[in-house]
């Protein structure tokens, strides 16, 4: 796939940069990442740094990439259900089918892990609760990066290579 280039389903589309919003470009996998500004309501910092947040889009690309599937993550309140949120979220991503989502509300304390019905065929739930419980872990010793990072190498590994 060449840059400008963005894979869906087998059929290849010309994106061209002029198309994009601010702040999004083409990634050389093909997939587009968008840096979005986000000011939190109450005025607390973003819980990671630029690095960081570079880190974590390296590793959503590379698990996708490796696995064939589409992994996401979710930081912010899940509300009163939080499974719910998660699966409502899970359902607005493009080929949900294929992706995973790991969706955190690190105030709430919860954490919720959701695959669609072709990643729940590579990722069953016992390799997911392994992840999770992982995750829980390092969240509990304050380490919110390591743990997402750690899970999504975690669910990868459950997952197996793209076949």
């Amino acid at each position: 796939m060449a840059p400008g280039e963005h894979g869906h389903g087998g059929e290849l589309a010309t994106v061209h940069p002029e198309d994009l919003p601010e702040g999004a470009v083409v990634t050389i996998s093909g997939r587009i990442s968008a840096a979005e500004n986000y000011q939190e309501p109450d005025g607390r910092e973003h819980p990671f740094t630029p690095v960081q947040l570079s880190r974590l889009d390296e590793a959503l690309t590379v698990t996708s990439r490796e696995t064939g599937l589409r992994f996401a993550i979710y930081l912010g309140d899940l509300g009163e259900n939080s499974r719910t949120t998660a699966e409502n979220l899970h359902s607005e991503i493009e080929g949900y089918d294929e992706a995973v989502l790991v969706a955190v509300s690190p105030e709430q304390r919860r954490l919720e892990i959701v695959t669609g019905a072709e990643a729940k065929v590579r990722l069953p739930d016992r390799g997911a609760k392994l992840a999770l419980m992982s995750m829980v872990s390092a969240f509990k010793e304050g380490d919110l990066f390591g743990g997402l990072l750690s899970g999504l190498r975690m669910l990868a590994d459950q997952a197996g290579n793209r076949r």
